[in-house]
């Protein structure tokens, strides 16, 4: 349109096409003072820009590798979005991606986040915005930016779905995991989990749906607690007390137990010709996963490559560093404890 032209009267607008810019503008402003919550040495969160800038040798690195990461939340959302407990998966998504981040002995820097949604409701995504900032704080990186997409017609009515990226940076040379110096009777350290985190979610749901349980319903694996504050306990994020141990030196390696559970995931932190040997009785299986594989009828060997069944995170440790290793996670409140040991493959 020219300077000399006029709009058309009764013109159509941004709105009328179900996008809302002025409440994207007041979510900004309730971001602003959670992106501040979250600063840091190397970066002072400031929204609006079209970038963030971070200062490697203010967060003190001196010749640093850069590890970047992303992940999102799964199906876990289904059931924040039908129970409207938006508050923890915010967490989700930091712990997603940072305790990646720390599987590489990266410490995480920055983070950014993504919100897609059909029709932008302020106060579900401010709370989970607030999750996002949380998490932040707990792996002590700041939130540094993000985008939100409201598209119409993408999403049904209370959908969105959320995309985590983080950044983290190693000193050279300190990149795990140390293939070339694991050996055969090396120990697997285990760090407990807080339940299912956010992996397997679409056969939890499975599960319920056969339990015939409602959301609002006793969890029968939790007291005092209904099905869906049990199922959707955030997940543990273990930046803070792994990251010093792995910075002393004592750490061979390390795996996020993710999707693919206890099966799949160690193998991408062991040296070829080398396996995992995990004593399964080492510890409980908490109540929530004997609760779905009873429920559900799910064998040993499905829920072990699907969930996490107790252990969050592992660490691989000569046998002489495995007191130590122990002691200072039990020093920092961790529930930590052997669980086996590398062995020929």
């Amino acid at each position: 349109m020219s300077d000399t032209q006029k709009p058309l009267e009764n013109g159509l607008t941004y709105a009328d096409a179900g996008v809302d810019i002025d409440a994207g503008e007041m979510l900004v402003e309730h971001i602003k003072p959670l992106a501040k919550s979250t600063a840091r040495p190397g970066s002072e969160p400031s929204l609006g820009g079209f970038g963030a800038l971070f200062d490697l040798k203010a967060a003190g690195f001196q010749d640093p590798l850069i590890v970047t990461t992303t992940d999102g939340v799964g199906t876990k959302l289904k059931i924040a979005i039908e129970t409207g407990r938006h508050d923890g998966v915010g967490v989700d998504l930091v712990a997603m991606c940072v305790n990646d981040l720390l599987a590489q002995g990266a410490e995480p820097l920055l983070f950014l986040d993504y919100y897609a949604t059909g029709r932008l409701e302020i106060d579900a995504a401010r709370r989970v915005v607030a999750g996002i900032a949380e998490g932040c704080r707990q792996a002590g990186c700041a939130l540094v930016g993000g985008e939100t997409a409201e598209m119409p017609g993408m999403y049904t009515e209370g959908d969105y779905d959320l995309a985590g990226f983080s950044l983290g940076a190693v000193e050279r040379g300190h990149a795990l995991p140390y293939l070339d110096r694991q050996a055969a009777g090396d120990v697997i350290i285990g760090l407990a989990s807080t339940g299912p985190h956010s992996n397997g979610y679409s056969l939890v749901r499975k599960v319920v749906e056969k339990s015939g349980l409602a959301w609002g319903d006793d969890a029968p694996f939790a007291k005092d607690r209904s099905l869906a504050q049990a199922l959707m306990e955030p997940t543990r994020i273990y930046v803070k007390p792994v990251l010093p141990i792995m910075k002393a030196g004592l750490v061979k390696g390390a795996a996020h137990i993710t999707g693919g559970g206890l099966i799949e995931n160690p193998p991408r932190c062991i040296a070829e010709g080398l396996q995992a040997r995990f004593d399964w009785n080492a510890w409980p299986m908490p109540a929530v996963f004997q609760w779905l594989a009873d429920t559900g009828g799910i064998s040993d060997h499905e829920m072990r490559r699907t969930f996490n069944c107790g252990v969050g995170f592992i660490l691989i440790v000569s046998p002489e560093n495995a007191e130590p290793v122990l002691a200072a996670l039990l020093n920092a409140g961790e529930v930590a404890f052997v669980c086996g040991q590398l062995e020929a493959a």
